[in-house]
């Protein structure tokens, strides 16, 4: 059919950079969308024309790669900036908070412009938020209004009722005839193919409306003369598919698609009616919610709804590496199907797709062998290392009592949980203090995930996961506690397992997230308490975030973040009273946020003291435990006491002139997660080169990131908020992270880096141009077989030879 209006919808979907092009050319004001979420009706009543941008997951991106590298973004990221880069026209770009990459994208074209590595250009970010929540939508409501602000300043049309219907007349006028054309698609028998009505849905949202339309009515005539396909009728869901590739292998297999269940397939023809009120509409955290935040449970169960009503013979769930929570929902929604009698095969991107036979094989059933659980942890083989490590020699006698506190601590709270009270796991980045306030035990889920590493139970955890349905390689160190829940062995459980929670609490700060609590919730029957990740979408940020923040939070950051994170505090302290009965003691909450604030106070002043002393009187093999162990009591007398003893033992060797190593030769940073199952390995450099780590991100963020004073009659809980919002940048917002490790480095008097697999590219790029040498491994802090540790000794020790000039 060439040059039918089906071909040149097509041809449209595949080219969004040469329309974009072609529109500038017709006279069009062009404005480039990153996020399937971005408001389209409101971007036309600006006078602008929208054109999405789509990921070529094949494309080489050396401009990309040479300004950031390969780690800070995978090949989806890296292909939208490497197009954002090579773009010379000046177009305008929106990039929404739609999945946890674009707000990174963000941020690395926010730094590119600060460093001067890219020309200034006008780009705009709408942090979009769709948890079900008032507070959500009026903070949507807040960013709608900056947006349009900004957009009046780069167009020359404002926004009038008048231009508001009429952008949503021509919406729904499209709405309308993408609802046929899904009919066509989806009837007995079909006379649209999956990847035709993808390219409509795709050009919808890179063609203006008076184009679009036009050609849309034309395709709907033509397929109707199609003749009708008789192939296997298939629901597609999982991963957002962002070119047609998918669909045509699916109909050159024998696939028709009658339900396309992702964020940029059917889900973007929401329903909608003419509205005057284009605030209130848009607003709606409903609206274009990416599938991520919907439970796993009730996308199932439309998804079985959809396939009675379509009469499909199978679903087929789309997994890619890169997308996080189509690997940890696939299994057991495919479970989920089929105990309703609807087939689901996994298919992951890159794989050969199987027969029909074997695609929708059904599963065997998911259940845990204790027996072969135990034999993981026991076996000894190249690729999973069971020697035990060396253990670690400390030097502070403040920190001696910390494991019995911890154990007492722990099995009180295992005491409590059994005698009924409330328990709750929380995130480490979610606020905590509040339930200390309430009286409710908890554990953050880091401090588990910390414990089962250092008692050697990581890979037995991913064994378990894997076991039940769930990947144990995407974000594992979050899902540990999921894992101890289906850990049935006492004997081999860490300080004899986690309590089943009544609460789990999370700030969705990454697309693996809302995933791993939602099942944790599911299958622990627990109540679910998600808080919002918020983005400063400032260009024009300050670096130097230690010196401000610790006094004047309240006017650094916005204020609307930091009232939607109190908002949201409270929402979930009232939940959680009408649950448990608990009830929120305000004084002793300001009590608690006074002794945190002095807690971190001891830390800054140890971390400054190790800084300016030579040589180092501790390392971080001290440092580390010295501070995280009370940072997960934060709020305690405890906590603020061993923090005391802990400066007042660092400052004593000091004044004493004691080393912590007596030929200190080298100042190393670590950067990334600690080697919590092997902390000797920071001290064999010491041995064997005189190399003290002193620097690591443990005490450096203790000191800089938690202090919110709030004095002169400031709201705690505005505070504690403003603590929480930021808790991340420090270590991953490269305009904050990067400035703040050299800083650290420089002060420290660091000669050498070395990072593990986790650390943030942008901050080795950062000491890297500050002149500090850098070694970037490959190594995990857990999950290392003997060879990966071997290797990164070997790497390890010429990085130091060549730094001391062997």
């Amino acid at each position: 059919m060439s040059g039918s209006a089906i071909q040149k919808l097509i041809e449209a979907a595949q080219e969004p950079s040469l329309n974009a092009a072609q529109l500038r050319q017709q006279g069009h004001e062009t404005i480039r969308v990153l996020g399937p979420d971005a408001p389209y009706e409101l971007l036309r009543a600006l006078g602008l024309t929208p054109v999405r941008m789509v990921a070529d997951l094949e494309m080489k991106t050396p401009l990309a790669d040479e300004l950031i590298g390969t780690e800070t973004l995978g090949q989806r990221g890296r292909s939208l900036l490497q197009q954002i880069l090579s773009d010379q026209t000046n177009t305008p770009l929106l990039i929404t908070h739609a999945d946890n990459e674009l707000p990174q994208i963000f941020y690395s074209l926010r730094e590119l412009l600060r460093t001067g590595d890219i020309e200034s250009r006008p780009i705009l970010f709408l942090d979009f938020l769709h948890l079900p929540k008032e507070t959500s939508q009026t903070y949507n409501k807040i960013r709608l209004q900056q947006l349009v602000q900004a957009l009046e300043s780069l167009s020359v049309q404002k926004l009038t009722n008048i231009s508001w219907q009429k952008a949503m007349a021509d919406h729904i006028e499209n709405l309308t005839l993408l609802q046929t054309a899904k009919a066509l698609r989806d009837g007995q028998p079909s006379l649209v193919s999956g990847a035709e009505f993808y390219a409509m849905i795709a050009a919808a949202q890179i063609l203006p409306p008076e184009q679009l339309a036009p050609l849309l009515s034309q395709a709907i005539e033509e397929c109707k003369t199609q003749s009708p396909s008789i192939a296997k009728r298939l629901i597609t869901a999982g991963a957002p598919q962002f070119t047609g590739k998918v669909y045509q292998e699916l109909s050159d297999a024998g696939y028709q698609i009658v339900g396309d269940i992702h964020d940029y397939g059917d889900s973007l023809l929401h329903s909608v009616g003419m509205t005057n009120d284009w605030i209130e509409y848009l607003s709606d955290p409903a609206l274009r919610q990416p599938s991520k935040l919907i439970p796993a449970f009730e996308r199932a169960h439309q998804l079985i709804k959809l396939a009675r009503k379509t009469k499909a013979d199978g679903v087929l769930y789309l997994v890619t590496k890169g997308d996080e929570p189509s690997q940890w929902d696939a299994r057991i929604i495919q479970g989920m199907l089929f105990s309703e009698g609807i087939a689901c095969g996994i298919w992951c991107k890159g794989d050969q797709l199987a027969d029909t036979e074997t695609l929708f094989a059904e599963p065997k059933t998911i259940s845990v062998d204790t027996n072969s659980s135990k034999q993981m942890n026991q076996k000894n083989s190249s690729g999973n290392s069971t020697s035990k490590p060396k253990q670690s020699k400390k030097v502070l006698a403040s920190v001696a009592d910390f494991g019995s506190y911890q154990r007492d601590w722990f099995q009180k709270v295992k005491q409590q949980a059994a005698d009924g009270s409330p328990f709750a796991v929380v995130g480490a980045n979610a606020p905590q203090e509040t339930l200390r306030a309430m009286g409710i035990p908890f554990v953050v889920t880091q401090w588990w995930a910390s414990i089962a590493a250092a008692k050697q139970q990581s890979k037995r955890y991913f064994g378990l996961l894997k076991e039940h349905g769930y990947p144990s390689d995407v974000e594992s160190y979050s899902s540990q506690g999921l894992a101890a829940f289906f850990d049935e062995d006492a004997s081999l459980a860490p300080w004899g397992g986690l309590p089943k929670p009544d609460f789990v609490e999370a700030v969705n700060s990454s697309d693996a997230t809302p995933r791993i609590y939602d099942h944790w919730a599911r299958e622990t029957k627990a109540e679910l308490i998600q808080f919002e990740r918020t983005i400063d979408p400032r260009l024009d940020i300050s670096a130097q975030w230690w010196d401000s923040l610790p006094d004047n939070w309240d006017t650094e950051l916005e204020a609307c973040r930091i009232d939607l994170l109190a908002d949201e505090m409270n929402e979930a302290i009232k939940r959680i009273g009408k649950i448990t009965g608990q009830v929120f003691d305000k004084d002793a909450f300001v009590n608690i946020m006074h002794l945190v604030n002095e807690q971190e106070n001891y830390y800054l002043l140890t971390r400054d003291l190790i800084a300016q002393t030579y040589p180092a009187p501790v390392s971080i093999v001290d440092t580390m435990p010295a501070t995280m162990v009370p940072q997960w009591h934060r709020g305690t007398t405890w906590a603020r006491d061993a923090a005391k003893r802990f400066y007042e033992e660092v400052k004593h060797k000091a004044e004493a002139g004691e080393g912590v190593c007596t030929n200190e030769r080298l100042r190393l940073m670590w950067v990334g997660r600690g080697m919590w199952s092997d902390m000797s390995f920071y001290q064999r450099w010491q041995e064997s080169h005189g190399a003290v780590f002193v620097w690591s991100m443990y005490l450096g963020l203790a000191a800089d990131g938690y202090i919110r004073k709030f004095d002169n009659n400031r709201d705690p809980l505005r505070a504690l908020a403003a603590r929480f919002i930021t808790m991340g940048d420090e270590l991953r917002m490269p305009t904050w992270a990067g400035a703040w490790h050299v800083r650290e480095a420089e002060t420290h008097g660091v000669q050498g880096v070395i990072a593990l697999s986790d650390a943030d590219p942008f901050v080795l790029r950062a000491l890297k141009r500050a002149g500090v040498p850098v070694l970037a491994l490959t190594l995990e802090n857990f999950n290392q077989s003997d060879q990966d540790q071997d290797d990164s000794n070997r790497q390890i020790k010429e990085f130091l030879d060549d730094l001391i000039g062997y």
